[in-house]
């Protein structure tokens, strides 16, 4: 992967998942204000995360052929945002459809 691809990718993946969400109604199409703060809230937690270990000297920005050069921050690059984005959503998704799809009626109830 060169340049923009890394980026495509996690885009394409995140278009994918939010497609899967809204047909399945799993997240954000089933209580969009709710899951929309749930989300943002998840990010920033992250990305603070990830500023108070870059601040810390814990990681830094590697060279990869795959990233777009682009950074938000020292270290930070921009596809970091998308992919914290894609994992805090994905948590969010795969949830409720294990809920719906793995656990048992029985142990719904109980719950």
């Amino acid at each position: 992967m060169t340049g923009w691809e890394y980026l495509g990718v996690l885009l394409l993946a995140l278009a994918c998942l939010a497609a899967m969400d809204r047909r399945l109604r799993l997240f954000l199409w089933d209580r969009p204000r709710r899951a929309a703060l749930v989300l943002a809230v998840g990010v920033v937690f992250f990305l603070v995360w990830d500023l108070s270990a870059i601040g810390l000297g814990i990681y830094g920005r590697g060279g990869s052929a795959a990233m777009t050069g682009i950074e938000l921050a020292p270290h930070l690059p921009l596809e970091e945002v998308f992919f914290v984005t894609f994992l805090c959503y994905l948590t969010m998704v795969a949830h409720p459809l294990v809920r719906r799809f793995v656990v048992r009626p029985a142990d719904q109830e109980a719950a």
